[in-house]
Parts: structure tokens; sequence; C-alpha cells
């Protein structure tokens, strides 16, 4: 969602990230009203088959382009599919993800809707996108999802109460954004943040800075905080710049994080928890 408008540029952002081993990419109906899928569809076409694309759906713009409603209906992902799929210039998506969810929506007819796309050969697999702790144990434990995207940091670790162990136990797959705190933890002047403070905001990056060096930046620092977590197998970052891009590809390069630095990192700031949703 972070690329830019131009399809030329984002089409060498992309194939820079592929030539230094990226292989997932992750888009949504939603962004840009379908323009992100178009332009990554455009980009990765003549390399589709060495790639795994992920998107989602559940957010339907309304016709007048003033804004979204959810709609998690059977019917909706259905026809929202093929919609992605001409954008996307491809057969088939590697992942599919609800794009949200409430525990008020009907978790049947989304299960179902989901598994006539895997039959038709649509889709690969299906996941969800949500932040919601019952939204995502009702998901785990009725269905075959394979990912579980969400919000995960130093600055929010609000998923390892409820969620994580749960889904490593499943063997679900967790990918995780928002890993930088939107540069919070890296380059941006500290505000508050979730449920904490501009003063616990700069100890969070006073900490990420710490461990921190020549061979490790703070944006490594951070995001190998986040992937440490056993259940966590992929964090997605948000480029659209190559300085970005290379900034996050250091992080598979540079000396991952001693149980030591890991624990001090934990220690440094007090640990979240979820107060709605639960």
């Amino acid at each position: 969602m972070s690329l830019g408008e131009t399809d030329l540029y984002n089409s060498r952002l992309l194939h820079a990230a592929i030539e230094k081993g990226i292989n997932f990419f992750d888009t949504a109906d939603l962004y840009g009203q379908g323009q992100n899928e178009i332009t990554i569809g455009k980009a990765l076409k003549d390399k589709r088959k060495d790639l795994i694309i992920a998107t989602k759906v559940g957010n339907q713009w309304k016709q007048d382009g003033s804004g979204w409603i959810w709609n998690p209906r059977k019917s909706h992902i259905l026809t929202a599919v093929n919609d992605s799929l001409e954008r996307l210039q491809t057969d088939y998506i590697d992942l599919y993800q609800l794009h949200g969810g409430t525990i008020e929506d009907n978790i049947d007819d989304v299960i179902e809707a989901f598994s006539i796309l895997q039959q038709q050969g649509k889709i690969r697999y299906y996941g969800i996108s949500s932040i919601r702790p019952n939204v995502i144990r009702s998901y785990a434990c009725r269905a075959a999802v394979t990912s579980v995207m969400m919000q995960y940091s130093l600055l929010d670790r609000r998923p390892e109460e409820s969620c994580l162990d749960l889904l490593a136990d499943k063997n679900i797959a967790v990918l995780t954004r928002g890993s930088l705190a939107s540069g919070l933890l890296i380059d941006k002047a500290a505000r508050p943040y979730l449920n904490y403070s501009e003063e616990i905001v700069k100890q969070a990056a006073t900490a990420i800075k710490q461990f921190s060096g020549s061979q490790r930046g703070a944006a490594q620092t951070a995001l190998q905080f986040a992937l440490q977590h056993p259940a966590i197998t992929s964090a997605i970052v948000g480029i659209r710049t190559m300085e970005q891009l290379y900034e996050a590809v250091k992080t598979m390069e540079a000396p991952m994080l001693t149980a030591n630095e890991y624990q001090q990192l934990q220690a440094a700031i007090p640990k979240n928890y979820y107060k709605e949703h639960r």
C-alpha cells in the first residue's frame, strides 16, 4: 500500500526487491481503489510463477468513490475475487485474506466462500487480517486458515497475550504489519502511540537504538524483534523508495538479536494488552 502512483518506478522497485531475494508481495483491493493491484500486476506478470502474491477482500468502495463499507458477505467475496484476478493479471491468488472482520460477521459464510474459491482454483490459501482476538480465535478454531496478519512490534505486543501461542499451536502463520510502529521506533519524532505516552515511546526508540550499530541499524533491530517470536513467519514492510527497500533487505543480512538483547528489549517498556474485542 506504500507504493507510489508511477507504474514504471513501482516496477523497478518491485524487481529490485525480487533481485534481493523477496518473493512475497501483499496488496489489497482497497488500496488506491484497485490501483495498487493494477500496478503490482503489471510489474510482476512476467515473474508470476516464481512469486507469492497475497491480496485482501471485504472493504467495498461506494459507487461514488466517497469511501467504503464493510462487506464480508459470501456473494461479495465470490465476485470481488474476479476483479482482483483481472487487476493482478493472474489466474490464481496465492493467499486471499479477509481484510478485517467482526465477531458479528457470518463467519461460516466467509469460510464457505473461501472454500469455494479454493475448489475453483482461483485461490490457493486463505487467511484473515485482524487485530481482534475474538475474531482471530473464531477463525483459528473453525476454519482452515493459513495465516493471520496482525500489527506487532515492540510498541504493540498485544498479540502475545491471546493470539500468538494459539496460532503457533495450530500451525497458522502470523504475518506482522506495523513492526516499525509508523517509524516511531527508528526515525520519527516521538508521540503518543496506542496506550503509550510520548515518554514511553522515546524509551522504546532508545532501546532499539541501543542494540543498533554499523552492522544492524534501527530498522533491522525493530524488524528482528518482531521476527524473533516463533509464531511470526513474515514481516510485511511498506516500501516507497529504493532506500526503504534496501533498509528492509538488510534485516536478512544483519546479525540476529541475541537472546539477551531480545530479553532486554522486552523489558524496555511495559507490555500492553488488548482492552476490546477480547
